[in-house]
Parts: structure tokens; C-alpha cells; sequence
């Protein structure tokens, strides 16, 4: 089953289908064709001689325990065995007979959680192929590293397995993992975990169910989660079972029309879990925050959780004051009044960034204003290949990269003059977009930004799939990242040899935009664990040389496990919420409240 924020929060890439507009609650939870499969869950079993059910499973599934109800006769022993769940993991009961019954057992410790269940009945479903050449779906593998699952996990604020859980799962006959492979760059863009109920406890009822499924947020290949799903339905389908359940939240829109997509139909069964802080969200209401963006809201959200008071100023400014005990500071997003307007100002002009830079003995690109057409022209001989942006200005506007041809340069100049009187022209230093978070002088993020790309699928123009790229980012990071059908567009899909309208064969990648800015379509990937100490140490004393205690600094490196670099800017209200599951929001906190820092923290 899905956790309560898969596809939707996962910005996951499956497309909705084209009557998305349809109210799912429209579905009989009671249809007869899904009702006929659903036997068992609600009374006591009676079965022949030799297929007895086993009783009381509790199944670990890495990330918490499956306690299917219907094999306990007992509800006090399942409200026993939630109220046992281990810290840091998330138990689920589901297919309880008298869920009001065992929360009576323990009313403040437990709560029915609020999601649909959907089933399909094999017999419905309708096999679409195979998926696309970009992706490969298979069974995890001993050589699948257990962390590079993880991040997809914690970066969707679900709950990963422990350690060592998926090299034992061979000896777990009744659950299998998929995943999904981005051919492209080798990476594992998705997963999904299925539930084989006849393995793990001899269904009657034959059934199975589908769990976390996950699809990385920046994966730029569309409808990973929705092949997930088939592929799972495909081999439990075919090791004999007659359907498969699973959970979905019940304001989960997107999610619930790809899987009605699929010919799944609400059923009425029920999960109940324990209050924990993993669940906290779905027994503690709506957010008050919640008309904030997410860069605000993930600073209000761990302040609040510390007990800090939040009022929110100006919410589509993202401006918001925290108040503890006689203490309060007021907010835009990470730009707090603890960074000085000097501060600000250094960060604000680059060309003012690179001088900071430069005096620290940091390593910066070369330069230069492009007031004069003959050093333009001279220093694009020089370079070869340069960059223009405008002196001020943010969320990549105006800025070119990689122009070779003076034409373009010129164009480049004029339109970044729209954004600020001062135009710059940059040496373009190859390599990989890395942001850098320092929040009170010590690294707390690192991430390569990526430009966007599409895939090929043989059948849609170029315009198409770069528009339905846009929308899935959008999706993904709540409307704060699209992709603009512009001139930079159109120049970089020209660069790739095609035009807008052309069809790109099957399986063949492009990049659409040449910077790798978020707000434009970019997409974010997590590398701390691997930043080279010479780039930690730079990033701490470009912070220091610009005496700001929160700033995301923008490297071009040629590989962030070695020591090469170069700074090419500073950003004084970096987006926190970029670099989860990487703590920017509790380090955040704990410079404006350092009397609430955890213990694990001082």
C-alpha cells in the first residue's frame, strides 16, 4: 500500500488520466464486482481441514510491522501489539474487525487513519506493455546500495528500512521489492513493495497488497510510479492471486485517479496506527501554516513542533515572525534578521560575490562587465564559451550559459539588461551545478543541481513532452518549478539538433534549458555524504568572508568527490526545503533558538 503523501507528494511523474476531473467518491464503495473478492476481513473465518489461516501475523516490512486483523480473534492483542511499535518505525493494522473496538483499548496512543483503501480484482486489469526504454523495472538486488533507496524514502518524509532489512529479504518469501532503474544514469528513480497474503498467512481470500511505493521527485521520466504499480500487479498476478489492495489518503487526488486508471475501485476497509511524529500531520488536523510555500512552511513547521509560537505576516511573501519566551524574530523563508543588509547586499550584486570571493583566495570565474562590445568580443575570443546574467536578480532570470557565438551574446546582453541595469559576462566553467547550504558557518546540505531534460517516446513532439514535464515539476515541488516554452528553450532543443514540433525517438534524452536552476524546471540531487573537504572547507569561508550565518553557495565542479571548483554565487534565502532529508530546517531553527537545539545537535 501507499504511504500518505506517495504520488502526490512524491512528485512522482505519473500522468492522470484524462477524465482527472472525476469525483472518485462517486465509486460504490459496496460494487458488487470488487465485493465479490472481499470475504473474510470482517467475520471470523471458517476454512477445510489443512488450509488453516495462520494467526496473529504481524509481518515486518522493514519500515514497521503489517498486523493483518483479520487473523486476530482478540482486539485488544492488535491494540497491544501497535502500542509495542518500535521507535522510528510505522506499524499499520488494516482489515480490523471493530477498529472503534480497539481504540478503546487505547484511545490516546492509537487513531484510524484517514485513508481510502482501493482494490483491484485481476480479472479488470488491462496490461499497457512494457514501460519505456528510458526505464528498467526489476527485483531489488544484493548490489542495490541500501542508502540510495533510503534517500527516496526520507526525501518523501516516509520511514526507510532499518538497516540490513533488504539483503534478508530472500528469506521473506511473501514480500517483493521492485524497482525502477533510470537506464540513463543508472540510478533507482522508484520503488515498491508487495505483500503476497497467501505466502505470508494463507489468505482465503487470495489476495495481495501493494506498499511505499516511492518515485524520486527529480526523476525526469514520466509515469515511473504508475509502471511500478503494473509491474507488481503483473507478477503477483501471476503467482496466482485474484487481487491486490492498497492505501491511499483520501485527499490524495492525483494518486487516486492513476489508480482508478488501473482498475482499482474503493473498498471499505480500514488502517489503524499509532500516534507518533511520523504520523503526526493525520491526527493533528491541518497545518495552520499550510497557505504558506513550502520554503516558508518547513521552517514554521519544525519551529512549531519546538513550541515556538509562529505568526505569519504576509503569507505570499513568505514572511513570518517566531516568538519564544521574550525572543522574536521575524522571517522571509531562510532570510532572517539575523543576516545584515550588508550581508544581503554582498550576495545580492555577483559581481560584488566574486570580489568577496576572490579576496578570500576562494577560486571564482573570470569576469567582467559587458559594457564594452570590444572587450566582449575579446573575452569571448579568449574563453571561447561564456555566460551572460544580470548583476542582480535570482531563480535564474536572464542568464545564458554556454554561448559561443558573438549574435548570441549580444541577444543575451539585451535581454539580461531587462532584469538589471548592469549586464555581466562569465568565463563558463564546465562541470556540475553544486549548491552548497551553510547555516552558522557549517555545511549542512550539498546537492547537484541538474537542467532539465525529457525522454523520447517515439510519439510525442518535443513541445509535448517538455509541457508535460513542466506540469509533473510543478506538481512536484507545489507550482514552484516549470519549465518556460521560451527562446532559451527552443535555442537549447535547436543546440540537441531538433525543433519544438519534431518527435523524439523512443528512449533518447535531450536537455531543455541550459541552467540548472529549481524555478526553471531544474531538478535537485543529494550528494553531503560525498563532498570533498576541500569544497566543505571553501563553502565555510565564502560564508564567513561574506559574514552571513545562512547563504547557498553555487559551485562548478568537475566532480563533487574531488577538490576542483569554482564559486560562481551567493544566495542570501536559499531554499531549505530543497535538501531534505538533510536537517536545513532544524539547523535553521537552531541558530534563531539555540536554547531548543536537540541534544543530538549540541
Amino acid at each position: 500500500m501507499t504511504s500518505s503523501n506517495t504520488l502526490k507528494t512524491h512528485k512522482n511523474g505519473s500522468n492522470p488520466p484524462k477524465n482527472a476531473d472525476k469525483d472518485h467518491h462517486q465509486n460504490d464503495p459496496m460494487d458488487p464486482s470488487v465485493m465479490t473478492s472481499l470475504k473474510h476481513w470482517g467475520q471470523p473465518v471458517e476454512q477445510q481441514p489443512g488450509e488453516e489461516m495462520q494467526k496473529e501475523l504481524a509481518l515486518d516490512c522493514g519500515w514497521g510491522r503489517l498486523v493483518f486483523g483479520q487473523t486476530f480473534d482478540n482486539p485488544k492483542t492488535v491494540a497491544g501489539i501497535l502500542r509495542r511499535e518500535k521507535k522510528g518505525q510505522r506499524d499499520i493494522a488494516l482489515y480490523v474487525r471493530d477498529p472503534n473496538v480497539i481504540l478503546s483499548y487505547a484511545p490516546q496512543e492509537l487513531f484510524l487513519d484517514p485513508s481510502l483503501t482501493y482494490r483491484l480484482d485481476f480479472r479488470q486489469y488491462q496490461s499497457a506493455g512494457e514501460p519505456p526504454d528510458a526505464v528498467r523495472i526489476r527485483e531489488i538486488n544484493s548490489s542495490d546500495k541500501q542508502r540510495l533507496i533510503d534517500r527516496l524514502y526520507l526525501s518523501h518524509n516516509m520511514v526507510p528500512a532499518y538497516d540490513g532489512f533488504y539483503s534478508k529479504l530472500n528469506e521473506i518469501p511473501a514480500i517483493t521489492m521492485l524497482v525502477a532503474e533510470d537506464l540513463s544514469t543508472g540510478e533507482i528513480i522508484g520503488a515498491v513493495t508487495g505483500v503476497d497474503h497467501r505466502v505470508a498467512f494463507n489468505d482465503p481470500d487470495n489476495g495481495c497488497s501493494l506498499w511505499a511505493l516511492v518515485v524520486d521527485g527529480q526523476s525526469q521520466i514520466p509515469a515511473v510510479g504508475e509502471w511500478l504499480t503494473r509491474k507488481l500487479i503483473e507478477r503477483l498476478h501471476e503467482k496466482g492471486r485474484d487481487f491486490m489492495d492498497l492505501s491511499v489518503m483520501h485527499d490524495n487526488a492525483k494518486a487516486i485517479h492513476v489508480y482508478e486508471k488501473l482498475g482499482f475501485r474503493q473498498v471499505p476497509v480500514y488502517c489503524l496506527k499509532k500516534k507518533n511524529s511520523i504520523n503526526e500531520r493525520w491526527f493533528l488536523g491541518q497545518d495552520p501554516e499550510e497557505e504558506l510555500n513550502i520554503y516558508a512552511r518547513i521552517i514554521t513547521t519544525e519551529a512549531r513542533r519546538r513550541g515556538i509560537g509562529v505568526d505569519i505576516l504576509d503569507a505570499d511573501g513568505g514572511f513570518f515572525k517566531l516568538t519564544l519566551g521574550g525572543r522574536s524574530i521575524t522571517c522571509r523563508e531562510s532570510l532572517s534578521e539575523l543576516t545584515s543588509a550588508i550581508a544581503m547586499s554582498r550576495c545580492d550584486d555577483k559581481a560584488v560575490t566574486r570580489r568577496v570571493m576572490e579576496n578570500e583566495g576562494l577560486r571564482v570565474p573570470e569576469q567582467i562587465p559587458a559594457d564594452n562590445m570590444d572587450d566582449v568580443a575579446e573575452f569571448l575570443n579568449l574563453h571561447r564559451k561564456v555566460v551572460v546574467k544580470p548583476a542582480r536578480g535570482e531563480q535564474g532570470r536572464g542568464i545564458k550559459v554556454g554561448l559561443t557565438d558573438l549574435q548570441s551574446v549580444h541577444l543575451a546582453i539585451d535581454e539580461a539588461s531587462h532584469y538589471s541595469d548592469k549586464v555581466l559576462i562569465e568565463e563558463c566553467v564546465e562541470g556540475d551545478d553544486l549548491r552548497v547550504i551553510v547555516i552558522d558557518y557549517q555545511v549542512v546540505a550539498a546537492a547537484i543541481r541538474r537542467p532539465p531534460h525529457v525522454v523520447g517516446n517515439g510519439r510525442e513532439s518535443i513541445a509535448d513532452l517538455v509541457s508535460g514535464l513542466s506540469a509533473r515539476r510543478a506538481a512536484a515541488t507545489h507550482g514552484e518549478s516549470t519549465i518556460p516554452l521560451d527562446a532559451e528553450t527552443e535555442r537549447c532543443v535547436k543546440q540537441a539538433g531538433y525543433a519544438m514540433s519534431d518527435i523524439l525517438p523512443s528512449g533518447e534524452r535531450i536537455k531543455v534549458r541550459s541552467t540548472a536552476n529549481l524555478h526553471t524546471g531544474g531538478t535537485i540531487h543529494d550528494v553531503t555524504q560525498r563532498l570533498h573537504p576541500v569544497l566543505a572547507s571553501a563553502s565555510r569561508r565564502a560564508a564567513r568572508a561574506l559574514h552571513i550565518p545562512v547563504v547557498g553557495l553555487d559551485f562548478m565542479v568537475p566532480n563533487v568527490d574531488g577538490p576542483d571548483y569554482a564559486i560562481i554565487e551567493a544566495n542570501e534565502r536559499p531554499g531549505l526545503a530543497n535538501h531534505e532529508p538533510q536537517p536545513t530546517a532544524e539547523r535553521f531553527v537552531d541558530l534563531l533558538f539555540p536554547h531548543t537545539k536537540s541534544k543530538d545537535a549540541q
